[in-house]
């Protein structure tokens, strides 16, 4: 009985490496048509319509904005630093009236 039963097992073993065998088979089978099956590559163009400005057009626009804005901002400087005089003026004016012409006033 136990050579039967060696037989038996060795049979199952065989089927079950056979079962594996065929299931890697199927498998690679599925991988290749998988791979067959694949969408097609499509090369894409950006499109640019046939009045787009040049690429120096844009570098010149840029160029100009950048340089509209340092003149806007050294202007904002000078314009600040005018009022800031003022303002400076006006805080010493209103000292010294403080210091020496109010008490004056007072005291006469």
């Amino acid at each position: 009985m136990t050579s039967q039963d060696h037989r038996n097992h060795e049979l199952e073993q065989r089927e079950r490496t056979l079962r594996e065998k065929e299931v890697e088979l199927r498998l690679r089978e599925m991988e290749q048509q998988m791979s067959a099956n694949d969408a097609p590559f499509h090369q894409t163009v950006k499109h640019q319509a046939e009045n787009s400005p040049k690429p120096w057009v844009k570098k010149a626009i840029l160029a100009g904005k950048l340089f509209t804005l340092g003149v806007v901002a050294l202007v904002a400087v000078r314009v600040a630093s005018v009022l800031a005089g003022f303002v400076i003026i006006a805080v010493l004016g209103w000292v010294a009236y403080k210091l020496f012409l109010e008490n004056r006033k007072k005291s006469s």
